[in-house]
């Protein structure tokens, strides 16, 4: 099993229960497929530059062990979620 930083921002005009969900979600993919080690919501940020006219965005970190199937998996589920800005994966050398 591979260590994995993920960091993704979400709309920030989504209510509070969607971003909730939204945060579950991604977290049950995780817990389903690997062991996560830290969730951190960061919450509301100021953009570095305009994202689809957003200057603000919903940030969400995690820190998880999973295989290498997993991110790819992440990254489909990312890629096809509408009220996602933006997204990275990382995976920590050891």
């Amino acid at each position: 099993m591979n260590l994995y930083e993920t960091i993704y921002i979400l709309k920030p005009d989504m209510d509070e229960e969607a971003t909730k969900a939204m945060v579950e979600r991604f977290k049950a993919i995780v817990e389903e497929n690997g062991e996560m080690d830290t969730l951190e919501e960061w919450g509301k940020r100021k953009l570095a530059y305009p994202i689809q006219d957003y200057t603000e965005g919903y940030y969400v970190y995690m820190k998880y062990k999973a295989d290498s199937h997993l991110p790819k998996e992440l990254d489909r589920v990312f890629v096809i979620t509408e009220d996602l800005l933006r997204h990275l994966i990382v995976r920590i050398e050891k």
